[in-house]
């Protein structure tokens, strides 16, 4: 096809003519200045059939994909791990994997570790306060003349060009300092906030083996269920064939397809329960909500549980809670301390070394007595202060008793952080002590279940049971595996709980 000339055979990348056509329109607009009816018309027809091309026809619909893309949301629990054939494994976490990574992405825990981090800052800077301080300073003065004196229009300077280039020593003597109550003070903050990471750190242990073994309690409940749905669907086809036979009666039947739909829907429900427990972990463990994971079910792993005097001991030297008391209480006397030292005197040294002359040299003619000829200027000079407190309008004395009151409160507050420490230690230990005890009681509940139904469906088979004594006994292995589940779930917090106050054991 040729138009003015020019061939359409090329194409582009595309394998459409439409950028061509455009390069054409252009380059016989500059060739052919006399014919502009050829340039609009391959312009014209460029537009014709870019619009008619693929490439144009999928403009919009990227658009859209794009647009839509931004606040699309995942579509089910799989929907973060790639489909096909390039899926992704699930990651296979124990509960220790699950603890490093809580603590990663919990933002509670991250606040506290960092307001620790600043409180050690603090302390460092309370102490380095303390010490004397360096620093250089260095000015220009340039002074108006006034055409008859040297100094200039300002009396406070001895000629119209004044350098200053000084190294000013600071240090200031206080009763604060002396005693140290400042930096004792930022001691004890640090060692509050150290010990509310540790609160945080043990309280998100709780959390995660809640979820964690929540979630492994909800896949053994789903996969008692998947049993109990697959035993209620064999006892209904059993009920079937020995009506056929004429054993039974169809009542038998009917009993056994209600429990079948039971079932189901009791199976349904397990799985809706694992869900929410897979999403309530997730949150916990991932910052981008992956739910391709698995967990690892180690309920049946019993934990030792020590000695209760072997516990009191632990918990009197490695509870948080207390140790955050005290360092309150600690913080609260150094206050205290700072507000009495507040009514002595201090003292403060400066001392500067450098020079201030009219030239900026070691040596140099003052402006003021020129005849003297060039002196020297590298010297020092200090300022000694002596601030003592006179009249505040009660201001100090007020913040006395702001300190008084704050340590008072810090007193009662140890002492029933002491009283509560005794209390949650045995309430804890013996939720501990008994969750643990009827743990093998609940296994062995299970295993007489599952016989008890193994034994009265061949009964039922033999004419000897009736349909209850099967419907009971179907019902009996549910509840004491769920039960079973739940006790080693129990166990497992009862001693997280207990750690909380002790540490780990």
């Amino acid at each position: 096809m040729d138009i003015g000339g020019y061939s359409l055979d090329h194409t582009d990348s595309l394998g459409e003519p439409t950028l061509y056509i455009l390069r054409l329109a252009t380059r016989g607009r500059r060739r052919r200045k006399g014919c502009k009816a050829c340039g609009a018309t391959l312009g014209f027809i460029g537009m014709l059939l870019l619009l008619a091309s693929p490439a144009a026809a999928q403009i919009e619909p990227q658009r859209e994909a794009a647009q839509s893309s931004v606040l699309r949301l995942p579509d089910g629990p799989q929907a973060s791990a790639p489909t096909g054939n390039n899926q992704e494994a699930p990651v296979t976490l124990t509960f220790q994997d699950a603890l490093e990574r809580a603590r990663k992405y919990n933002p509670q825990f991250q606040a506290a570790a960092s307001v620790s981090k600043l409180a050690h800052e603090d302390r460092l800077q309370a102490r380095a306060a303390m010490l004397p301080s360096a620093n250089y300073t260095m000015q220009y003065l340039g002074t108006q003349g006034n055409g008859l004196l040297p100094s200039g229009r300002y009396v406070t300077n001895d000629g119209v060009h004044v350098y200053r280039a000084w190294g000013v020593f600071r240090q200031t003597l206080s009763a604060d300092n002396l005693t140290l109550a400042g930096y004792r003070r930022m001691e004890a903050a640090e060692a509050l906030a150290r010990a509310q990471e540790d609160i945080a750190q043990r309280g998100l242990a709780v959390t995660v083996t809640q979820a964690y073994y929540g979630l492994v309690v909800a896949e053994r409940k789903y996969a008692t269920a998947q049993q109990s749905r697959d035993q209620a669907q064999r006892s209904l086809q059993i009920s079937q064939e020995m009506e056929q036979a004429g054993q039974v009666a169809h009542s038998d039947v009917i009993t056994f397809q209600i429990q079948a739909n039971q079932a189901g829907q009791a199976f349904a429900e397990a799985k809706l329960a694992m869900d929410n427990a897979r999403l309530n972990l997730a949150v916990l463990l991932f910052p981008n909500f992956n739910q391709n994971f698995n967990v690892v079910d180690d309920l049946d792993a019993t934990q030792p549980l020590p000695a209760l005097g072997e516990v009191q001991k632990m918990a009197a030297e490695n509870n948080p809670q207390i140790r955050a008391a005290a360092a309150a209480l600690r913080e609260a006397r150094s206050d205290l301390t700072s507000a009495r030292t507040a009514f002595l005197p201090s003292l403060s040294f400066d001392v500067d070394y450098g020079i201030e002359a009219n030239s900026f040299a070691l040596r140099s003619r003052t402006s003021a007595s020129p005849e003297a000829g060039r002196l020297p200027n590298l010297g020092y000079f200090a300022t000694v202060s002596l601030n003592l407190p006179v009249w505040d309008w009660g201001i100090l004395r007020s913040k006395l008793r702001q300190a008084e009151y704050r340590k008072r409160q810090a007193d009662t507050d140890l002492t029933f952080a002491q009283r509560q420490l005794l209390s949650n230690l045995f309430a804890y230990y013996n939720e501990a002590r008994t969750s643990r005890s009827e743990v093998s009681t609940l296994r062995d509940s299970a295993d007489l279940a599952a016989e008890s139904l193994r034994l009265n469906t061949l009964r039922y088979k033999a004419g000897q049971a009736t349909v209850l004594d099967v419907l009971n006994a179907q019902n009996t292995l549910t509840q004491a595996r769920d039960a079973y589940a739940d006790g080693l779930a129990r166990s497992r917090m009862a001693m997280a709980n207990l750690q909380t106050l002790t540490g780990s054991f």
